[in-house]
Order: C-alpha cells, then sequence, then structure tokens
C-alpha cells in the first residue's frame, strides 16, 4: 500500500491511470485505526487491479479539503484522476469497503 502525501497525491493519484484506492486518514483517527487492518488486507488481495494509496490528512489539510474531505475515516475510489465513489465516516465498514472496491476491481484491470 503507497503512502502518499501532499507531494505526491497529483501524481500517483490524481494523474494515475485506471482506479486508484484511497484511504483518507488521520492520526488521532480511531475508526481509521480499527479500519486499517481490512484495508490492508483488501490491498493484498486486490493490488493487481486497483492501486492502494493511503493519505495521513493530518499532515494535508488543504489537500484533503480541496478533495473535500471534511470527516474521517473516507475510503474513496478515483477513476483517471477523478473521484467517482466514497464512503465517508459510520458507511465506512469493512464490509461496504470491500463492495466497492469489489464493484472497481471487476470493471478495470490495472
Amino acid at each position: 500500500m503507497l503512502v502518499v502525501d501532499k507531494d505526491t497525491f497529483g501524481s500517483e493519484v490524481l494523474e494515475a491511470e485506471g482506479v486508484v484506492f484511497v484511504d483518507f486518514f488521520g492520526d488521532g483517527c480511531e475508526p481509521c485505526k480499527a479500519l486499517l487492518p481490512h484495508v490492508e488486507k483488501f490491498a493484498e488481495e486486490y493490488s493487481d487491479k486497483i492501486k492502494f494509496t493511503k493519505l495521513n490528512t493530518t499532515k494535508a489539510r488543504r489537500l484533503a479539503i480541496s478533495q473535500k474531505i471534511l470527516g474521517l475515516p473516507v475510503m474513496a475510489i478515483y477513476r483517471n484522476g477523478e473521484k467517482v465513489e466514497e464512503l465517508v465516516k459510520d458507511d465506512a465498514t469493512p464490509d461496504r469497503i470491500e463492495e466497492m472496491i469489489k464493484k472497481y476491481a471487476l470493471t478495470s484491470p490495472v
């Protein structure tokens, strides 16, 4: 799973071809920490179809705001640089995250 920051987010996510998963998390976000093992498992399982990244919004607040990330956790799917779907806060459950990943994993090989 690739860790991106304010300097690499553009090239790794917004300029990437295909499907990119972004885990937006923060230093003090307990739900984010609880989801991490699940997200890492999905990254192992689906990394041949989707590029997996994560961004610490605590260190990239302006970037997070520019991506309309207003609460955490947020799990988002980008396709060819456009955000096409996201799960926010209570909607970001392991089952829903995997459902979203599967939807995009089936539609576009990396």
